[in-house]
C-alpha cells in the first residue's frame, strides 16, 4: 500500500507553485483585484442588484486566471488523457487539493464558485465513464472545450437527500414527428445556471417513487422553451449563483440523456463521489490554514508579557484539530488511492461508505478550526480583515451540500450493519 506523495507530483507541485507566484499572484495584485480577496471580499464578488449574482469583474478574473493556467498545462490535470487531460489520479488530485487549500484564500484557488487553477471538473470523468460512443461523438469537444456548460439539476424543492423520490417526470412525446420526452418539474440550489447551456436534469422515466432504477439524466438546453430560473437563493456566504429553475413542458429530442435511460442515478454517484473526497481533502487543506496560522499568531501575540502560545488553553484545542488532521489525512488519501484502484462504477457499492467518512468529518473540522482561529485571533479573527469568518461560511455549506452529513452517516451505517455495500 503506498500513497506518499510521488516524486513526479512532487515536482508537479513545485512548478505548480512557481506558476502561482510568477502568473497568478501577480495577476491578483493587479488593479486592485486584491479587493476580491481582503476585507472587502464579499461586497466586491457580489452584485446586490443583480439579484445577488457574481459580479462580472469577478468571473472575468477567474476566467483569466484559468486560461493561465491551462495555457500552462494546469488546469486539465485531472481529466482523463482521452479528454485532453493528463490523467491526474484521484490520489492526486487529493493531494493537490489540500496543498492549494492549506495555502489560504487567493486567486490560485478560490473554493467559492469551485475556482481553481487546477480544476475539479467532475463532469469530466463522468462523461467517460458513462457516455455512449454516439454521445462521446456529439459532446466530448463541446464540454472539453467549455463551449458546454452543465449544471447540476439533481435537488429539488421537496425532495433534498433522497434523489429517488423526486418528483421531476419526463414522458415520450413526439412533436412536429420528431420522437422525444417532455419533461416538468423543478430543481433547487442548480449552481451556475447563470452561465450554463445546459442543465443535467435528473427526471423520472419509469418505476416507482423510491426505486434506484428508473431515473434518466437529461442534457436540458438552458434556453428551451419552458426552463425558467424562477430566483437566486441568497446565502450564508455571498454571492450566489444557486437557482431555483421550473421546467414547464420542456421537451428535449430523444438522445437528449446522457448514459442510457432509467440508469441516471448512478451517474449522481460518479458526480459526488469525486465531489466529496476532493471536496474533503479541500476542507483539510483549510484547516491546516487555519491551525498552522493560529500558531503563528499565538507565538507572536504577547498579552502580559508572554507570548498566547505559552498557554495551555491556546494549546490543547489546536494540538487535538492538528491530530484529527493528520488522522484525516491519512484516511482520505487511503480512499482515494482505493478509488483508483477499482472500475469508477464500482466506487458506490464497495467504497463509499469511506468517501462518506472523509467528507463529513472533513467538512466538520475545518468548521472546528476556523471557530477555534476566530477564538485564537480575538477581534481581528472575528473580523473580515482576516480569512476565516469567509472559510467557516463557505465550507459550512458542505455540511448540507453533497450529501448533509446525517445522510452521509447513514450510508456508512448502511455499509456497517449490511443494510447496503459488500457486507
Amino acid at each position: 500500500m503506498d500513497f506518499d506523495v510521488s516524486d513526479k507530483l512532487k515536482q508537479f507541485l513545485a512548478e505548480l507553485d512557481a506558476f502561482i507566484e510568477t502568473d497568478i499572484m501577480p495577476l491578483q495584485h493587479a488593479d486592485d483585484n486584491d479587493r476580491f480577496f481582503d476585507h472587502r471580499r464579499e461586497h466586491a464578488r457580489t452584485d446586490w442588484d443583480n439579484q445577488g449574482l457574481p459580479r462580472e469583474e469577478w468571473e472575468a478574473l477567474l476566467g483569466e486566471a484559468r486560461r493561465r493556467a491551462d495555457a500552462a498545462g494546469f488546469l486539465r490535470y485531472g481529466w482523463p488523457a482521452e479528454l485532453g487531460g493528463s490523467g491526474g489520479s484521484q490520489l492526486d488530485m487529493a493531494i493537490i487539493r489540500e496543498h492549494l487549500a492549506s495555502k489560504g484564500l487567493g486567486l490560485f484557488n478560490d473554493l467559492q464558485n469551485e475556482h481553481s487553477v487546477v480544476g475539479n471538473n467532475p463532469f469530466v470523468q463522468m462523461f467517460k465513464s458513462f457516455a455512449t460512443p454516439e454521445q462521446i461523438a456529439r459532446d466530448s469537444e463541446a464540454l472539453t472545450s467549455g463551449s458546454m456548460i452543465v449544471a447540476f439539476g439533481l435537488t429539488e424543492p421537496n425532495h433534498g437527500s433522497d434523489a429517488t423520490h423526486l418528483e421531476t417526470r419526463a414522458v415520450r412525446e413526439t412533436r412536429d414527428g420528431t420522437p422525444g420526452w417532455r419533461i416538468d418539474g423543478e430543481k433547487m440550489w442548480t449552481t451556475g445556471m447563470h452561465v450554463a447551456t445546459h442543465c443535467m436534469t435528473f427526471a423520472r422515466t419509469s418505476g416507482e417513487d423510491g426505486h434506484a432504477r428508473g431515473i434518466t439524466c437529461f442534457l436540458v438546453p438552458s434556453n428551451a422553451p419552458g426552463f425558467k430560473v424562477e430566483e437566486y437563493l441568497w446565502t450564508f456566504n455571498m454571492p450566489t449563483d444557486h437557482p431555483r429553475v421550473s421546467l414547464t413542458n420542456v421537451w428535449v429530442p430523444e438522445d437528449a440523456y446522457w448514459g442510457a435511460p432509467d440508469m441516471g442515478l448512478a451517474i449522481a454517484q460518479s458526480f459526488v463521489h469525486q465531489n466529496r473526497i476532493r471536496q474533503a481533502a479541500s476542507s483539510l487543506g483549510a484547516a491546516v490554514y487555519c491551525i498552522n496560522e493560529s500558531v503563528k499568531y499565538a507565538t507572536e501575540r504577547k498579552p502580559f508579557g508572554k507570548a498566547l502560545a505559552t498557554n495551555q488553553a491556546i494549546q490543547f484545542p489546536l494540538v487535538e484539530l492538528t491530530t484529527q488532521c493528520e488522522m484525516l489525512r491519512l484516511l482520505i488519501r487511503k480512499t482515494a488511492w482505493e478509488m483508483d484502484r477499482m472500475d469508477h462504477k464500482e466506487i458506490e457499492h464497495k467504497l463509499s461508505d469511506k468517501v462518506s467518512m472523509c467528507n463529513y468529518w472533513a467538512n466538520r473540522l475545518v468548521c472546528q478550526a476556523a471557530d477555534r482561529a476566530m477564538q485564537v485571533h480575538g477581534g481581528m479573527g472575528y473580523s473580515r480583515h482576516k480569512p476565516f469568518e469567509h472559510i467557516y461560511r463557505h465550507h459550512r455549506r458542505y455540511r448540507i451540500t453533497e450529501g448533509s452529513e446525517e445522510i452521509q452517516m447513514r450510508k456508512i451505517a448502511g455499509h456497517l450493519f449490511g443494510f447496503i455495500g459488500r457486507r
